[in-house]
C-alpha cells in the first residue's frame, strides 16, 4: 500500500487539502484493489482551516513513515514554517520519500531548502513573491506542474488535479490515471501550460447513443486505413449527418476522436512493449511513422522516445511492474 500524507497546516486551503484526499482515495486498481492510503498529518491534533477547524488524526511522524508527502498551500504564505515542520520534511527526503506541493504549497517546501537550484511552480500570482524570497529556486509561473523526480510543484487550483493524476499516471499508468481523471470529471490533458505526460481522454460516448456501436468498433479497429465515408457507411448515416451527430454526442469530429484513440493505443504500446517507434506507429493506423511522431508530440507533449523513457513498464524482481521516472529509479 503506497501511503500518501497531506500534510495540514494552520490556515491550509481547503481546496488544495482537499484534492489529493479525494483523488488519491477513489483510485482503483484493474483488480478492484485501493493501491493508496491517505493520511492527514498535523503537529496538533487541530488545525484551523479558516472556514472549520479540522481533527488530524496523525501527527508528524507520520510524515517519514509516507512514500508521498502532499503540501497544500495556505492562506498567508509567508507565514513562518515551524521548525518542527521543516525538520519533518527535510527527514522525510532524506529517505527518499516524494514530497509535492499544491499551489502556495511551494513556499513551504522551498523554506526546507529542498528546491533550491531546482525549477518550481506555484499560483501565478504568487510566482513573484516565491521568486523574491527563494531565488535559489528558478520559478515558472507558466505551467501546471513541475516535475523534478523526487520534488514536485504545482499552479494553483484545479493544478493540483494535475499534479495528482500525473503522480498516479508515474505509479499505475495510463489505464489506471484515466479512470482516475473520470471519476474526478477532469481531463486527462489540459491546454496551455506544460506539456503533460498523461494519457489524453477522448470525449466519451454517452451509454446507449447510437453513436455508440461505432465508437466502440473504431477502438478496435485503430489500425485499419479508415475514412470519413466508411465510417458513415458503418453508421448507417450520411457523412453530413455523422459529422452533426458526433459533435452533438462528443463534442469533436469523427476523425479528431479517431486520432486520440490511436494515440492513447500508442501510449499503451510504447510503455508495455519493445516494439520500434516505426511499428507502433503502423499498429495504431498510422501510414507514415514521421506524421505519428508529430502529431504524438502534439498531443503529448513529448516525442515517442521521449515518452516511453518515461513512462516504460518493466518487470521488477518481486514480479510485478514498475515505471521509471526517467532518471534510473523505479517509482511507486
Amino acid at each position: 500500500m503506497h501511503v500518501v500524507a497531506v500534510l495540514a497546516l494552520d490556515q491550509v486551503i481547503p481546496f488544495d487539502l482537499a484534492t489529493p484526499i479525494e483523488v488519491f482515495s477513489r483510485v482503483r486498481l484493474a483488480d478492484g484493489g485501493a493501491p493508496y492510503e491517505v493520511r492527514i498529518c498535523a503537529a496538533s491534533a487541530t488545525v484551523d482551516a479558516g472556514a472549520f477547524t479540522l481533527n488530524a488524526p496523525w501527527g508528524l511522524d507520520a510524515l517519514l513513515d509516507a512514500d508521498t508527502i502532499i503540501v497544500p498551500g495556505c492562506a498567508d504564505a509567508t507565514r513562518p514554517v515551524p521548525e518542527e515542520v521543516l525538520r519533518h520534511l527535510r527527514k522525510a527526503a532524506g529517505g527518499g520519500t516524494r514530497i509535492a506541493s499544491i499551489c502556495a504549497g511551494a513556499f513551504t517546501l522551498a523554506a526546507t531548502g529542498l528546491l533550491d537550484g531546482l525549477r518550481a511552480t506555484t499560483h501565478w500570482l504568487a510566482a513573484p513573491a516565491l521568486a523574491e524570497r527563494w531565488p535559489a529556486v528558478e520559478v515558472d509561473p507558466g505551467v501546471l506542474y513541475v516535475d523534478n523526480g523526487q520534488f514536485l510543484t504545482s499552479a494553483g487550483a484545479a493544478a493540483g488535479l494535475d499534479l495528482c493524476l500525473h503522480l498516479i499516471r508515474r505509479d499505475h499508468g495510463s489505464a489506471v490515471a484515466a479512470d482516475a481523471a473520470r471519476l474526478s470529471v477532469m481531463p486527462l490533458e489540459r491546454e496551455g501550460g506544460q506539456a503533460q505526460f498523461i494519457v489524453p481522454e477522448q470525449p466519451p460516448a454517452p451509454r446507449g447513443s447510437a453513436l455508440e456501436p461505432l465508437l466502440r468498433w473504431m477502438q478496435d479497429n485503430t489500425d485499419a486505413d479508415l475514412t470519413l465515408a466508411e465510417l458513415a457507411g458503418r453508421a448507417g448515416m450520411s457523412v453530413r449527418t455523422l459529422n452533426r451527430r458526433f459533435r452533438e454526442q462528443t463534442g469533436t469530429t469523427p476523425l479528431q476522436w479517431l486520432l486520440l484513440t490511436r494515440i492513447r493505443r500508442a501510449q499503451h504500446l510504447l510503455e508495455t512493449t519493445d516494439r520500434p517507434v516505426e511499428l507502433v506507429a503502423a499498429d495504431v493506423g498510422f501510414g507514415s511513422p514521421t506524421a505519428f511522431r508529430e502529431r504524438f508530440k502534439r498531443v503529448v507533449g513529448a516525442a515517442p522516445h521521449t515518452y516511453r523513457a518515461a513512462f516504460r513498464t518493466r518487470k521488477t524482481g518481486a514480479g510485478r511492474e514498475s515505471l521509471s521516472s526517467g532518471r534510473g529509479r523505479p517509482i511507486g
